[in-house]
């Protein structure tokens, strides 16, 4: 009776927002399991259409918890190459990053103060962390991977996925937006190159940051999803060049 309760509380705070953010994601995910070259599954894993649609499923503003699940994406991403590296399963690796990844977003979440200054502060934090780590990484080369489940079993599993994982998204607040629905598949799917998939979270940092910057200004003058089509139009410009000159470099 409970769980019946439970699930029809779940069902009723859930809104054509929320709908669309789960096949948004579904999709975004699934494309990502049939790309087979590490560095282009690492790119489009990087566009921000999962941030995108959960910032309107959530409703917030940009403010500071977005920029900071932006850090935190990152140990995500190699808290699970580590452990995998170790003898971890991929699975149980996904779901103990995950379960870092709610811990400290959520609590930081709880407590940080929403203003202009700790955004702007935290938005410049970011890009140093995201300059250095960008400059520091090294690149390898991994075999690529490519999916041989059926594309519609696949599917259906990551729209179950990111379902359940709307039950975070009072807790996260702001950071729900960054967290890695499909960076869950994505971890998954790109076990064979995971360095690669994680090596791309630097150049998505310093794309967010033009992305939320942009947004921030403008959503005091537009709605919000005029603002962050333009910010989108800022990070494709950033990481483009980025990635571009960072391949060219792989290959000399």
């Amino acid at each position: 009776m409970i769980g019946v309760k439970l699930m029809t509380g779940l069902a009723a705070d859930i809104g054509p927002a929320d709908l669309i953010l789960v096949l948004g994601v579904a999709c975004h995910a699934t494309l990502l399991a049939y790309i087979p070259q590490p560095r282009w599954k690492a790119f489009f894993y990087a566009l921000p259409v999962p941030f995108t649609l959960a910032m309107v499923a959530v409703g917030q503003p940009v403010n500071v918890t977005h920029v900071l699940g932006l850090p935190v994406v990152f140990l995500f991403a190699h808290l699970v190459r580590i452990l995998y590296n170790r003898g971890i399963s991929i699975v149980l690796a996904i779901v103990f990053a995950g379960a870092v990844y709610c811990l400290i977003s959520g609590s930081v979440a709880q407590v940080v103060p929403v203003n202009s200054a700790s955004f702007w502060g935290m938005l410049g934090a970011v890009f140093l962390a995201g300059a250095f780590l960008h400059r520091t990484l090294p690149q390898r080369r991994e075999p690529p991977h490519r999916s041989p489940m059926p594309v519609y079993f696949k599917f259906v599993i990551i729209v179950c996925v990111i379902s359940g994982l709307l039950v975070l998204k009072d807790f996260l607040e702001g950071s729900m937006a960054f967290f890695p629905m499909v960076g869950v598949v994505a971890a998954y799917e790109s076990r064979f190159s995971l360095w690669s998939w994680a090596r791309q979270i630097p150049i998505l940092m310093l794309g967010m940051i033009g992305l939320l910057g942009v947004a921030r200004l403008l959503q005091h003058v537009l709605p919000l999803i005029p603002a962050l089509v333009c910010g989108w139009g800022v990070f494709l410009v950033i990481v483009g060049v980025m990635t571009r000159r960072m391949w060219a470099k792989a290959r000399t």
